[in-house]
């Protein structure tokens, strides 16, 4: 439900003053409050401080891409600007929000057996592989993605699906519960690169379509002289170039963790994190 609230239609067209939905006000607060809460439940082993840093910075970011002139311009001008706010959604928020969060935080939800069962389940490499893709293959389909740009709960529900599915994208790379391990380090790197191809797929389909896939921003006042034709163009530029590229950085940052702990240096903790991650458990 604080997701939901995030996720208000924009009740201006200006793109010279800084909009601020008091729904998303009140969602992001929810959120925090809930981390806060649950951080003081802790019996003297709290999130450090870098956790909580990331933690806020991911609902900071969340903040700026759900108000103000970048919600503004994506829902209602560019469909370019519709995609840098997808692309900051799937692959800056969801890695902040899991960093911020210790696994002590989530492990009491798996002691419920449906909720343990589904999550052992989804948080698979190939099932979160899946979900990922498939929740961005099906979003962009021109008659869903008008549908969503049209119908405000189908718009929520969009961005909802593409925050939980882009967590759980993320999770084999960065996984604090041994009770869901994370990947090998060899395993995300292939995990990395195999990521990059439905995203391209689906950035070509859009890219080098003959016709405008979704009339709304054809119908939309032009900015800065970009045709409908030529916006969408740069929007699946946009999914292509950064988006692949993003995951090839992550993937060069695995290779060097995974050389360093081949070396016998620090990253030969990567093991012994995720055994030790059930030590921070907070004493009753």
């Amino acid at each position: 439900m604080a997701l939901a609230l995030l996720l208000h239609p924009a009740q201006t067209l200006a793109l010279d003053d800084w909009t601020i939905h008091p729904s998303t006000v009140i969602g992001l607060t929810a959120l925090g409050w809930l981390y806060f809460r649950r951080a003081r439940s802790a019996q003297g082993v709290g999130p450090s401080t870098g956790q909580r840093v990331a933690f806020c910075s991911g609902l900071l970011l969340l903040f700026l891409i759900l108000n103000g002139p970048l919600h503004d311009l994506s829902d209602f001008y560019l469909f370019s600007g519709h995609m840098v706010q997808h692309l900051i959604m799937e692959l800056i928020v969801p890695p902040l929000l899991i960093a911020g969060t210790p696994g002590w935080m989530l492990r009491p939800a798996l002691d419920w057996p449906v909720v343990g069962a589904l999550a052992r389940r989804i948080t698979t490499p190939i099932m979160a592989f899946a979900i990922f893709n498939v929740t961005l293959s099906i979003w962009h389909i021109p008659a869903l993605y008008n549908t969503a740009l049209l119908h405000h709960n189908v718009h929520i529900l969009q961005h909802v699906t593409f925050l939980v599915a882009s967590v759980l994208m993320w999770w084999p790379f960065m996984s604090s519960l041994p009770e869901l391990p994370r990947l090998s380090y060899p395993g995300q790197m292939l995990y990395c690169f195999l990521m990059t191809l439905p995203m391209s797929v689906v950035a070509i389909y859009i890219a080098m379509a003959d016709s405008v896939l979704y009339p709304l921003y054809a119908s939309s006042p032009r900015l800065w002289g970009i045709s409908p034709k030529m916006d969408q163009l740069i929007g699946g530029l946009i999914m292509w170039i950064p988006g692949g590229l993003f995951f090839y950085g992550v993937m060069t940052v695995v290779f060097f963790r995974w050389q360093r702990q081949g070396a016998g240096g620090d990253g030969a903790d990567e093991a012994q994190g995720s055994r030790g991650a059930l030590a921070a458990v907070p004493s009753r």
